[in-house]
C-alpha cells in the first residue's frame, strides 16, 4: 500500500524556494550529488533528489505510523518552531522546538522522572495547595515548572522510544542526530548544502531556512503520518469489533438451553415414564398370580 495518492510537483518546490541552497563558500563537499549547479554564488539544489527523498520518507513514515510507532519532530530554529509545533499537534506526535536536552533518547528514564516531576507540580497548582508554601518557595516551584515545560513539554506524551526522527537542519541538531543514531533510530533530515548527509538515513535536500520551503516539505511528511495513523486506528477498530463478535458467539453457544426434567431422556431403563412403570407393574403382577 502506498503512502499517499497525491504527488508533489516540481513547480510547487520552485514556488516555495526549495531549490535555493547556501552560499558557495559555505557548502559541504559531501552534498555534491544533490547540487544541480550554481547561480550568483549560490548553489542550486537538484529538485529531483528532493522528490526522491520526500517519497522515500513518506513511504517509511506511513508504514511506521500504520504499525503504531511514534515519530519525533525536531526543529529549534526560530523560523521553523511554529511549523514543528503545528505538525506535532496535527499528527499527535512529540516535538522538540527548544534546546535539545542531552540524554533525551540515551537516558530516557531520567527524562521520564523529570516529566513526572512536572505532573507533580501541576497537581500542586491544581489542587490549590499553594497556600501551604511561602512566596519564595512558591516562586521557585513555578519557575521549575516553566523550565521543565519549556524544555520537555513537547515530549511529555512520548512514553517509549520513537520509531523515527525527522530533523530540520541536522547540522544545527547534531546532538539529537548522534543520540538517534546511537539508539538505532531512523533519521530523516531536511538539510541544506552546508550539512553533512552522511549522518542522515534519508536525505531530503532543500532550503531549511525559508519558512515557506520548510512548511511545504514538513507538511508532505506530516500528511503521510496522518494517513498511516488513520490506517492504524481503522485496523485496531476492526480487530476490536472482531473480538467483540467472537465474544458474542461464545456467549450464544454457552446460552444453549439445557434439558429439563420433563424432556430428559430415560437412562438405563430406569426412566420414570408410564412405559417403565407399566412394564414393572405387569411383571410384578404376573409373579403374584403365579
Amino acid at each position: 500500500m502506498t503512502a499517499t495518492t497525491q504527488t508533489l510537483e516540481v513547480q510547487q518546490l520552485i514556488d516555495a524556494g526549495v531549490h535555493f541552497g547556501c552560499r558557495v563558500s559555505r557548502w559541504n563537499p559531501r552534498m555534491r550529488p544533490y547540487i544541480h549547479g550554481r547561480r550568483n554564488q549560490i548553489h542550486i539544489i537538484d529538485l529531483r533528489e528532493t522528490l526522491k527523498g520526500i517519497l522515500r520518507a513518506q513511504n517509511l513514515l506511513y508504514h511506521l505510523a500504520a504499525e503504531g510507532s511514534t515519530i519525533l519532530w525536531v526543529g529549534t530554529k526560530r523560523q521553523v518552531k511554529g511549523v514543528i509545533t503545528e505538525t506535532g499537534q496535527r499528527t499527535g506526535m512529540p516535538t522538540c522546538i527548544e534546546r535539545w536536552i542531552g540524554g533525551t533518547l540515551t537516558n530516557f528514564s531520567v527524562i521520564r522522572t523529570r516529566l513526572k516531576r512536572l505532573e507533580e507540580l501541576e497537581k500542586i497548582q491544581e489542587s490549590g495547595g499553594d497556600g501551604q508554601f511561602s512566596k519564595k518557595v512558591l516562586s521557585s516551584l513555578r519557575r521549575e515548572q516553566r523550565k521543565i515545560n519549556r524544555n520537555l513539554g513537547g515530549i511529555r506524551e512520548m512514553t517509549s522510544m520513537p520509531g523515527a526522527m525527522v530533523v530540520v537542519d541536522p547540522a544545527r541538531e547534531a546532538n539529537a542526530v548522534k543520540e538517534a543514531r546511537k539508539m538505532g533510530l531512523v533519521v530523516i533530515g531536511i538539510l541544506d548544502t552546508d550539512c553533512d548527509p552522511s549522518d542522515v538515513d534519508i536525505v531530503i535536500p532543500g532550503n531549511d531556512d525559508a519558512l515557506k520551503s520548510v512548511r511545504l516539505m514538513v507538511g508532505e511528511l506530516a500528511r503521510s503520518v496522518e494517513e498511516g495513523c488513520a490506517n492504524h486506528r481503522d485496523r485496531m477498530a476492526s480487530m476490536g469489533a472482531a473480538e467483540k463478535h467472537e465474544g458474542g458467539d461464545e456467549a450464544r453457544v454457552g446460552d444453549e438451553p439445557r434439558p429439563t426434567r420433563g424432556n430428559r431422556m430415560p437412562e438405563g431403563g430406569r426412566g420414570r415414564g408410564p412405559r417403565g412403570r407399566g412394564a414393572r407393574g405387569e411383571e410384578g403382577g404376573g409373579g403374584e398370580e403365579g
